[in-house]
């Protein structure tokens, strides 16, 4: 028998129709899934500001452990290195997937919500299994949505703290300095963004903005003609504060003078050290201000506002834009990345200690190589094997095709 008969062979045909389908759905959807061994990966050691004890070590690591998975990574191993250290490792080389890991590690994750200069909520007020993302289209923007409930004590204490506050800003905040001291461009009061407002009204709504506890974040304006009185006050706040927050367009000799008065310094885009202006029946107030871990504003009714304890079923909401300068398909993507890091982190909850991320590494796919010539090795002497062997049992081309045919494709 020939062997082009059993390709006019039903079976046959079926058999072959069934291979090119698999081999399709497998390209399509990309399997099978590769983990570091094959595909590599990245290293990312995470210093820890001072050596802990074990037990503030397993909760450093589940936290990250829990903020990593829930932001969607697969496959991530934390591990404890000594009392100070920790590596993790990442089946990616994806440079947004890096960026990402480190923005999840780099944050501490104290969340705050602040009315009339005290706090109202924090990371303990929230029931974590109700935190929840959305992303919405409104217009030509696109706008992000963190959703979550209170406990009762949380609640207890909102309805304490809002007593009083009807028509006024609840200010939510994700890391909010407690040591900084931010340096804003005085070009910012003709800005477009503004539509007029006066100086007053600007340096009000910061005030609000800012204020925690009797005290405010110090804000510093510059321009070309001012850097010397600017450099001044940063020495005076020296004592006090170690950190400045600064756009990363500013001036190279206020930046230097900085650095030369031991600030650490914190780059900020233009667009997240600039404030966002909304108004309300009351004057203007900052709803975004991403440089001080502000996100959101909003704005308290008087039904929540008038001292009764109650647990609200429509829960509570952190919104975000995502940048207007991006395409739609873009923005649906920061939305989400931006929803899915404020989720993670919430439900991550703080970090137990402070953190440094060490510059990344790429893990080379060394293991998975070694493995994959070996088993291709082992493949190939097994199919040969067989063959040899079916041959000298059979000893009929028209019979031994077929069954070594099937065996590979069984593999």
């Amino acid at each position: 028998m020939k062997l082009g008969h059993y390709f006019k062979d039903f079976h046959i045909d079926l058999l072959f129709s069934l291979i090119v389908i698999l081999a399709i759905l497998d390209f399509v959807y990309k399997a099978p899934h590769l983990g570091i061994e094959f595909v590599g990966g990245t290293e990312i050691p995470v210093q820890l500001e001072h050596p802990v004890n074990p037990d503030v070590m397993t909760q450093l690591i589940n936290t990250l452990q829990q903020r990593l998975t829930t932001f969607g990574l697969k496959q991530v191993t934390v591990e404890g290195i000594g009392n100070s250290e920790v590596l993790i490792e990442i089946p990616s080389v994806s440079q947004s997937d890096i960026e990402s890991t480190i923005s999840l590690i780099e944050s501490q994750g104290v969340f705050q919500g602040i009315v009339g200069g005290r706090e109202a909520l924090n990371e303990s007020s929230i029931v974590a299994a109700s935190i929840g993302s959305t992303q919405s289209q409104v217009g030509n923007e696109v706008v992000w949505n963190v959703t979550f409930l209170l406990t009762p004590q949380g609640s207890a204490r909102f309805s304490k703290v809002v007593f009083g506050q009807a028509n006024k800003p609840l200010y939510m905040f994700l890391n909010r300095p407690n040591n900084a001291v931010v340096a804003l461009n005085s070009s910012i009061f003709s800005s477009e963004s503004l539509n007029g407002i006066n100086a007053s009204v600007v340096f009000s709504a910061i005030s609000q903005a800012t204020e925690l506890n009797n005290s405010q974040i110090p804000v510093i304006f510059y321009n070309s003609s001012n850097i010397n009185q600017s450099i001044s006050m940063l020495s005076s706040y020296r004592k006090t504060y170690n950190e400045l927050i600064i756009a990363k367009n500013a001036p190279i000799r206020l930046i230097s003078a900085a650095k030369a008065l031991n600030y650490s310094i914190k780059l900020e885009t233009l667009q997240n050290i600039t404030p966002s202006f909304m108004p309300t029946s009351s004057g203007y107030v900052i709803n975004y201000w991403p440089a001080i871990g502000l996100l959101s504003a909003p704005i308290l009714s008087p039904s929540i506002t008038n001292g009764t304890t109650s647990i609200s079923s429509m829960g509570y909401q952190i919104s975000g834009f995502a940048p207007s300068n991006l395409s739609l398909s873009q923005k649906m993507a920061y939305a989400q990345n931006e929803s899915n890091l404020l989720v993670s982190i919430l439900k991550g909850g703080a970090l137990p200690v402070p953190v440094v991320v060490s510059p990344p590494s790429p893990i080379p796919p060394t293991l998975g190589t070694q493995v994959e010539k070996v088993s291709i090795m082992a493949l190939v002497a097994a199919v040969v094997t067989v063959s040899i062997a079916i041959s000298l049992r059979y000893k009929r081309l028209f019979l031994v095709f077929p069954i070594i045919f099937t065996t590979l494709a069984e593999l």
